[in-house]
């Protein structure tokens, strides 16, 4: 015997399209499961032991569409590579597992069909035993009769694959089992060769049934749909059990080399999805024609072919032969509820939990919806919750139609419509506090907000409220003193938030409000001072509901609310940050387009309005310019005509002087000049001038 602390080399394994929901879980689960040199049964035993070094290292071809997403799990991953360099990564493995169980496309089973062969082809080259492993689907054994017609509820087994027959759409698949098992059959074969009738898969978030999970989870119709009869039976397992399967078939090398792969259930497509309904969504199922499945887009014909399987398989090999860590062994509608919380946790489809308190026209209420519409959770305010529970009873009572509400159903609502309406009677027309917190509690227990989340607008308000309604109902059977009190976690806000104002804010707020609008919100000068009095003191009491937040561990952020920020803007920023990005569906194809759709119209109003303040601008300052200009030119005018005075002005006194005493001798030597017409006129006038000049 030899040493049992020795480690084997970690065997390669190939698996293609590990970016695909089958292929990448089973790569996964390879990965990680278990440690080299250890069979199931001793990673089983030795569950709390270190763990060495991993018994698989995996690589994969991935689409080109996710190259840049370096998935951990892999060692090495591979990208649209040519045939020559697929073959050579895959002669560098132990093991080469080729995934056509869901919806395998043409290229997907021709390339199946050359790794296969081209192994084959290389076989005299093979430095050790390989094994291929083909994990096809159960659709091969679609049209399988029972031998005897009579024997409606016989199961089959692996025993008959021989004789199964597959769906007209899965020829290929069938046709590519029995080359793998031709050319694994070999005698002295370096290749092995098995095929795995997989089971219809689901967990980890889903992929099939997801439809089903998504609609439930959204509660987005009363009922959910289920698309025909939903009487067949459809053979199933879970993602990592196969992925289990294919690790004994690597550790165990059975003789037996078509394996079928699926777990106990037995369960019809009616099971299936009334139990996800039940478990996640509304409680009820719509059955609906399968043409509305294609016309509301919620399956493909081809997806249709898998849930309109209806056969009983067994499969006797892993039971008896295998040494399986079963994550699903009962089926899906068993182990619903672990499912839900893969699937939710694969997702990340977790609720957001919020409280917002604050004193009256601090904004909670805007802040709550901003929230609400940023996370797509519920807004929950105590007044809205309390009327419609009130108006959901007074519904159940009128329903006048005995098949859409029991007679039961109708007793217990008018018994609960009594008690509210004599506590109203005993209370001055309100509800005892304990009536609703009861409601209260019944709304956060509702799926809508355990999926998704909630905003509690408001309430509770004090200490005591609060531990009435978030404390766990079996805090009182603890013997034992806790270290901190217990609560509900799937009721109580995760996040809470106190939104603060000066009193001198928050009065001036509220004497800005039109009348109508105060007295909607109560809001008036009579009402509103009592409220913001009665708030104050409530924060100053011994116990105070931020005190209880506290004490769960649960500490209150503060948040200041200023003049400047009548968006909140700021505020929700802040709580983004500190909540965190949404864990939620993004929109639907056709929501994106109706926002795509909106944002492009806002882009457009935005461009116009820009251009038309652009075309105000330049005729405002076009209009500016010419008034500039008009102005100008009546100043220019007006400068002119101030000149001429001006030089008029001065020219006066000049013009007397020439007058009396240049012009008279000067008109006498011109008349004189004229007379004689001399040959020198100017020189005439001159020696004239002179003349007259000195006589004087």
């Amino acid at each position: 015997m030899g040493d049992t602390n020795k480690r084997t080399r970690p065997k390669r394994i190939f698996v293609n399209d590990v970016d695909r929901y089958s292929s990448e879980h089973i790569a996964k689960f390879l990965s990680t499961s278990c440690v080299a040199g250890e069979t199931s049964e001793e990673v089983e035993a030795e569950e709390t032991s270190p763990r060495g070094e991993p018994a698989f290292q995996l690589v994969g071809t991935v689409s080109p569409s996710t190259k840049d997403e370096k998935q951990s799990f892999l060692l090495e991953q591979y990208t649209s590579p040519t045939r020559d360099e697929l073959l050579g990564h895959l002669l560098e493995c132990d093991v080469v597992v080729y995934n056509i169980s869901e919806s395998a496309t043409q290229q997907q089973i021709e390339d199946a069909t050359w790794a296969i062969t081209a192994l084959h082809d290389e076989m005299g080259n093979f430095k050790s035993r390989k094994m291929f492993i083909l994990v096809s689907s159960v659709m091969t054994w679609a049209m399988t009769k029972p031998q005897n017609p009579e024997e409606t509820d016989v199961m089959l087994t692996e025993e008959e694959f021989r004789r199964k027959r597959p769906h007209p759409s899965f020829k290929n698949h069938n046709n590519l089992e029995k080359l793998v098992l031709k050319l694994g059959r070999v005698k002295k074969n370096k290749l092995t060769g098995y095929v795995i009738g997989s089971g219809i898969q689901y967990g980890k978030g889903e992929n099939l049934f997801h439809y089903f999970f998504k609609v439930a989870w959204l509660m987005q119709f009363p009922k959910v749909p289920l698309f025909g009869q939903g009487t067949n039976h459809i053979p199933m397992i879970h993602v990592y059990d196969l992925g289990g399967v294919i690790q004994n078939i690597i550790e165990l090398k059975p003789k037996s080399k078509y394996v079928l792969a699926v777990d106990d259930s037995k369960n019809t497509l009616e099971d299936i999805v009334k139990m996800i309904s039940a478990t996640l969504g509304p409680g009820t199922i719509n059955k609906l024609s399968e043409q509305d499945a294609i016309s509301m887009k919620a399956f493909k014909p081809e997806e249709l072919e898998y849930l309109n399987i209806n056969l009983r398989l067994d499969a006797f090999i892993i039971k008896d032969s295998f040494s399986l860590r079963w994550k699903s062994e009962a089926g899906m509608v068993e182990n619903m509820a672990s499912i839900v919380e893969e699937y939710r946790d694969t997702r990340q489809l977790l609720p957001i939990r919020v409280c917002l308190v604050g004193p009256p026209a601090v904004g909670k209420t805007t802040v709550a919806e901003k929230l609400c519409s940023h996370y797509k959770i519920h807004h929950i305010k105590i007044k809205e919750v309390v009327e419609e529970k009130i108006a959901q009873l007074v519904g159940i009572v009128n329903e006048g139609n005995p098949e859409n509400v029991s007679e039961e159903e109708v007793a217990a609502a008018q018994k609960e419509l009594e008690l509210f309406n004599t506590s109203r009677e005993i209370n001055g027309g309100r509800l005892a506090d304990h009536l609703v917190f009861d409601i209260l509690q019944k709304k956060l227990n509702s799926k809508p907000c355990t999926n998704q989340g909630f905003v509690l607008d408001g309430f509770p308000k004090t200490y005591e409220q609060a531990k009435l309604i978030f404390s766990d109902e079996d805090m009182e059977n603890q013997d034992l003193m806790p270290e901190k009190p217990l609560y509900n976690k799937n009721i109580t806000p995760e996040h809470v938030f106190a939104l603060n104002a000066t009193d001198y804010f928050l009065t001036k707020r509220v004497l800005g409000l039109p009348q109508s609008v105060a007295e909607e919100k109560h809001y008036t000068q009579e009402e509103f001072v009592p409220r913001l009095t009665r708030y104050r003191q409530l924060s100053t009491a011994e116990e105070t509901l931020l005190d209880y937040f506290d004490e769960l561990e649960i500490h209150p952020e503060h948040i200041e609310v200023t003049t400047g920020d009548s968006e909140y803007t700021d505020v929700i920023k802040k709580i983004t940050e500190m909540v965190g990005i949404p864990k939620n569906y993004g929109l639907s194809p056709e929501e994106q387009e109706e926002e795509d759709r909106k944002k492009e119209e806002e882009r457009m109003q935005k461009v116009a309005a820009e251009a038309a303040e652009k075309k105000r601008r330049n005729e405002a300052a076009l209009a500016e310019m010419a008034a500039q200009y008009e102005e100008w030119q009546k100043n220019l005018s007006e400068v002119k005509r101030q000149e001429h005075d001006l030089l008029e002005a001065h020219a006066l006194p000049l013009r007397n002087y020439l007058m009396k005493n240049v012009m008279p001798s000067l008109t006498e030597a011109m008349l004189e000049c004229s007379k004689i017409k001399p040959e020198d006129p100017v020189d005439f006038l001159a020696e004239h001038l002179l003349r007259n000049n000195q006589k004087e």
